[in-house]
């Protein structure tokens, strides 16, 4: 049985109506800013809309009736659960909520009402950074730069220091964009913050540093590896990103013709050889690698790669 059908079948012993999808046209999002997203996550509960005073909800646990009676707290009004597949559910939540989110810009236009003064030294002793709380503006920053470079597929966050400004430009497509300019007093600020999410040394300033850190970004688990280069200005940030749920793109799927396929499925073939894959950064050598190796990949193989340190220029 599908995770649909049993939800299906739920619904049916509780006397619920059923629908497979979820249409976000139909939902009236002013009513998801009344609802924690955690609430909503961990609970499995959409709110759809209201129909005559009662909030009409997707359940993605429609037998949680103890959820379903906070959810009724939350709104203050009578709840009509519609049983929903509870991966739909969760999608729609991440969807909808992620479109909620602020970009970075709206972020950066916050802080001009901000007293940016404190923000300047807020990072100056080690100490003081694990007391910052996630309602800090440069958290609240850097966190909206990774959502919306995540939202718009970018390969690479570059975040550069120059004499008067502080520059934030995303790698999309192969091609950089200038994002963003974050007020220069916050500079050492999220450069610190970056170092800290990544396990890097703050007091280092002088040399390069290579790290990674890890997100959950709507639902997806991205992975991303940083490189720290001093600059005249300051530090240089670059931040790659690689997103699992992706997951490993086939040779037929990476742009390759029809004829360049077969080619390189029998170069593939062969028992040795060298296949030269070159190009500019973002440009897909790693994404054709690793679908050439996926395509060699058997049980009855072992693969191991050799590679030179990981290079985010």
């Amino acid at each position: 049985m599908t995770p649909a059908s049993e939800t299906e079948d739920i619904a049916r012993r509780l006397g619920l109506p059923f629908q497979p999808e979820i249409d976000d046209s139909t939902v009236e999002t002013t009513l998801l800013m009344r609802l924690p997203l955690a609430f909503a996550r961990n609970n499995l509960l959409l709110p759809l809309r209201e129909e005559d005073g009662t909030l009409i909800a997707a359940a993605g646990d429609p037998a949680n009736l103890l959820a379903l009676d906070e959810l009724q707290g939350v709104f203050s009004m009578p709840v009509q659960a519609v049983a929903v597949p509870r991966q739909t559910v969760m999608d729609a939540i991440n969807r909808l909520y992620g479109r909620m989110s602020g970009s970075a810009q709206e972020v950066v236009e916050e802080l001009e009402g901000v007293e940016l003064s404190a923000i300047a030294t807020e990072f100056n002793e080690p100490k003081d950074l694990l007391d910052l709380t996630d309602e800090a503006p440069v958290i609240r920053l850097l966190n909206s730069i990774l959502f919306q470079a995540v939202k718009e597929r970018a390969s690479d966050i570059h975040i550069e220091p120059f004499e008067r400004e502080l520059e934030v430009r995303f790698r999309i497509d192969g091609i950089l964009y200038k994002m963003l300019e974050p007020p220069k007093v916050v500079q050492e600020a999220l450069i610190s913050r970056v170092k800290i999410m990544s396990g890097l040394n703050i007091a280092e300033k002088r040399l390069p540093q290579d790290g990674r850190l890890r997100v959950i970004v709507a639902g997806r688990d991205v992975d991303i590896r940083v490189s720290i280069i001093p600059t005249f200005f300051g530090e240089r940030i670059v931040l790659r990103l690689l997103d699992k749920q992706r997951g490993v793109i086939s040779l037929t799927n990476i742009g390759l013709s029809e004829n360049n396929v077969k080619t390189m499925e029998r170069l593939l073939s062969r028992s040795n050889g060298i296949i030269l894959v070159t190009g500019p950064t973002g440009s897909g050598k790693t994404t054709t690698l690793y679908a050439a190796l996926n395509r060699v990949n058997s049980p009855e193989k072992n693969i191991i790669t050799i590679e030179d340190r990981w290079n985010t220029s």
